[in-house]
Formats: C-alpha cells, sequence, structure tokens
C-alpha cells in the first residue's frame, strides 16, 4: 500500500482569476496547510476539517475525469503545494502532457528544486509586510526566484495603501536581479476592492518608474463571484 498521500481541499474547474494567465481554464488543486498565515488570506486550506487524502495514482486518475483537452494547466494552489514535495515527485510524472501551474509563496526554495523539471510555469507571491505581515521576506524569496528563474515566472504582489516606498524599491531590486515580471494585486475582500483605484494607479506609477516589467491586474474570480 503507497502510504505517500496528501490530504486535499478541492479539485474543480474554474478559469485563473490573476496574473498573465487570467482568463484561461484550469483544473485547481488545492493542496492543505500552509508555512504562512498572511493576514490577507481568505482561502481555507486548513485540514482541521473536511478534506481528501489521495496518493499519487488516485489523485492522477481523478483528474482524468474532466475534459483536459478543454484546460489549459492544472493549478497546484493551497495552501503552499511545495510543503507536499515528497508527494509531487510521485504525482508530477504522472500528470501526462498537461501543464503545471504551481501557484507559491516564494519561501521554499529548496523543495522547489526537487520538482522544478516537472513545473512549466511558477506563480510566485512577494510578500510585503504592510499587507501579509510576514518578515523579511526577501531573503527566502531571492533564493526562491534563483530556481525558479528556470522556468517561465512572475511574480504577484498583493498590496493595500500600507506599501511603502521601501517595499517597492526592494521588490523592484529583486524582480530587476531576476529578470521576471510583476503582477501588481490590489487587496481585495468579500466586498470588493480595499485600495482606492487612484492610489492603486499611483502604485503602478511608482513601480513603473523603477522597473518597466509591470503591471497592475485585479483579481477577476473575485470580480465574478466564482472560485
Amino acid at each position: 500500500m503507497n502510504k505517500n498521500t496528501v490530504r486535499i481541499k478541492e479539485i474543480f474547474e474554474s478559469i485563473q482569476g490573476e496574473g498573465p494567465y487570467i482568463g484561461y481554464k484550469q483544473i485547481f488543486v488545492r493542496f492543505c496547510n500552509c508555512n504562512l498565515k498572511c493576514n490577507y488570506c481568505d482561502t481555507e486550506f486548513s485540514s482541521d476539517e473536511y478534506y481528501e487524502e489521495f496518493n499519487a495514482a488516485e489523485l492522477a486518475d481523478y483528474i482524468k475525469k474532466f475534459d483536459i483537452k478543454s484546460v489549459h494547466s492544472i493549478s497546484l494552489t493551497g495552501g503552499e503545494p511545495l510543503l507536499a514535495v515528497d508527494f509531487l515527485k510521485e504525482f508530477l510524472p504522472l500528470a501526462g502532457k498537461l501543464r503545471i501551474y504551481l501557484e507559491t509563496n516564494a519561501t521554499l526554495a529548496d523543495k522547489l528544486a526537487e520538482i522544478i523539471e516537472f513545473v512549466d510555469i511558477i506563480a510566485a507571491d512577494i510578500k510585503l509586510e504592510s499587507a501579509s505581515g510576514v518578515k523579511d521576506s526577501y531573503k527566502f524569496h531571492d533564493k526562491f526566484f534563483e530556481i525558479a528563474k528556470q522556468k517561465e515566472c512572475f511574480a504577484k504582489i498583493v498590496f493595500n495603501t500600507g506599501i511603502t516606498e521601501e517595499e517597492i524599491t526592494e521588490c523592484c531590486r529583486l524582480a530587476r536581479k531576476h529578470n521576471i515580471e510583476i503582477i501588481l494585486q490590489p487587496e481585495m475582500d468579500a466586498e470588493g476592492h480595499t485600495v482606492p483605484s487612484d492610489f492603486a494607479f499611483e502604485v503602478l506609477n511608482k513601480f513603473l518608474k523603477q522597473y518597466s516589467k509591470t503591471r497592475l491586474i485585479l483579481q477577476m474570480h473575485k470580480l465574478m463571484k466564482i472560485r
């Protein structure tokens, strides 16, 4: 009996609501558990209540139930998928020809290195202390992007009105060093925007003065009120 199993919160089809692949249809596999606890996180990924447990073959078979010809990729999300790296080493070779789109908090570089050969696109967060409450994240992100840039990779930055000039400069330095695109994402809650539009545009311009490969993209799935 294969005991290398993982707890999965949910598996579903939807559109990607964030970043440069916004609007593409994906199969989302939401992993339980995370090594961070960001202030703005509204995702239920805890394994305290409902979850399903899969081994690698079972998850691969479950995904085949979907119309895989109609989807762009499999989004591994969470939580933090890289916490299940031993499971991923078994599962990813079974995923067939579907692209693997990894959504990650970009703090677990060593674990990424173990499975990067199987990953096609990396959507990696840069955690601002002003928004997430996570301190000293840049040292983890720096090491992570050194590995991630082997593949297609972009950085997602959730921000609110507390963003500082120092954070902007540090993010641009990090992106410039690794030549990755920045996707700015104004913080949203269940009611919608928490960042005024004029402030968001001001933040975009501040980034663009230091780093041209920057875009501002809202969370489309929240605007459409879908998963």
